[in-house]
């Protein structure tokens, strides 16, 4: 019997709204048993300062010109991880081998090999007192990778250990979308499919002192513009960019619907987003997992463009909120022991890759 490992996941999406936290029990293999699942909200300072960062980082060269004011907000940000582990060690006694930190992602761009997640590995270590493994998309970069998706591995362990019956294809829904196929020969493939939540969150911030449309129900009462949307999608698709395996953030933006009111733009972007989303779902049974899951008003959009089941994740008795860090859980351990984390069908790395810094720093 291999040995088993306790880890805990950290992890900030692209929302920048908190922290996802998880601890597992796994041998890094094909044993895995969930211990715990939290999440801690960034205070309103914090958050703004996040998207305002976000907000200033287009290009590479931005990078360079915001150096001084990505540092302090990175330490900051290490500060509140910090805190939120100490937090956990305290009040729930558990303790761990490993802690697999995320960071929060500012800059993704795999065609110059470049990905910036904030977070110091070496700070975390010091400040918990515990092994930190975190800068886990470099060298899938290095390795001709995109550097993402990584939990694909993760969703396969979850899908076998429940014994769900194959094929079928987790899909989820982040700030970007992705989909992890599991196919009747039980191997793995997996790619972003477009933008998730990213451009529909980015228009209620701008249009309202909301961060998010709940359920839907904003572009729910709004009308979809049939001829932007027609404009924007043609556009879409025959940009390069629509080709891309690994998206960022930054490859969508809302100013097609400038002009409209709230509820329109909404309604025109949840379209757009449902749109590119079902072009390139598979045609078996669904799992959705991420923030976007609750949004119902776009699951019901993509429903009714597919010829597919589609579940919550939840149904199967997996949280959906938490997917994400108990994969940084899974995928520290993983790294600990020099496994593969990302792999050609994947990723598009040239071989299987392992990933993540290991940092000892106490």
């Amino acid at each position: 019997m291999e040995k088993i490992y306790t880890a805990l996941g950290l992890m900030s999406g692209t929302s920048m709204d908190g922290v996802d936290v998880s601890v597992i029990n796994s041998d890094g293999n094909a044993d895995y048993f969930g211990v715990f699942d939290q999440y801690f909200e960034y205070n309103k300072e914090l958050y703004q300062k996040l998207i305002n960062l976000r907000d200033k980082i287009i290009n590479l060269e931005d990078l360079k010109i915001n150096f001084k004011e990505i540092k302090l907000i990175e330490r900051e940000i290490t500060l509140f991880h910090a805190e939120v582990v100490n937090q956990i060690v305290k009040t729930s006694k558990i303790n761990f081998d490993f802690i697999g930190f995320h960071g929060q992602t500012i800059f993704h761009n795999p065609e110059n090999k470049i990905t910036k997640q904030l977070g110091d590995g070496k700070l975390l270590s010091q400040l918990t007192k515990k092994i930190v493994v975190y800068d886990f998309r470099q060298n899938d970069l290095i390795n001709g990778g995109q550097g993402a998706p990584l939990a694909p591995i993760f969703h396969h362990l979850i899908i076998n250990k429940k014994k769900i019956k194959i094929p079928i294809t987790i899909f989820n829904i982040g700030g970007i979308a992705n989909i992890t196929s599991i196919n009747k020969n039980n191997k793995i493939s997996s790619l972003d499919i477009g933008p998730g939540n990213c451009l529909i969150d980015a228009w209620i911030r701008l249009n309202s002192k909301l961060h998010y449309d709940n359920n839907g129900s904003i572009a729910k009462k709004g009308k979809i513009n049939k001829i932007l949307l027609d404009q924007s999608l043609d556009n879409f698709y025959s940009n390069k960019i629509s080709k891309k395996k690994s998206f960022d953030i930054n490859d969508f933006d809302i100013s097609f619907v400038r002009g409209l009111s709230l509820e329109d733009g909404a309604a025109t972007l949840t379209e757009f987003t449902a749109e590119i989303c079902s072009n390139k779902i598979k045609n078996h049974d669904i799992y959705v997992c991420g923030g976007g899951r609750k949004n119902k008003f776009l699951l019901e959009r993509i429903k009714k463009k597919i010829n597919s089941k589609i579940e919550l994740i939840d149904k199967i008795g997996i949280n959906g909120d938490f997917i994400e860090s108990q994969s940084f859980a899974y995928l520290a351990i993983r790294s600990y022991l020099k496994l593969p984390i990302s792999f050609p069908e994947t990723t598009g790395c040239i071989k299987p890759s392992t990933g993540g810094v290991i940092v000892k720093n106490f």
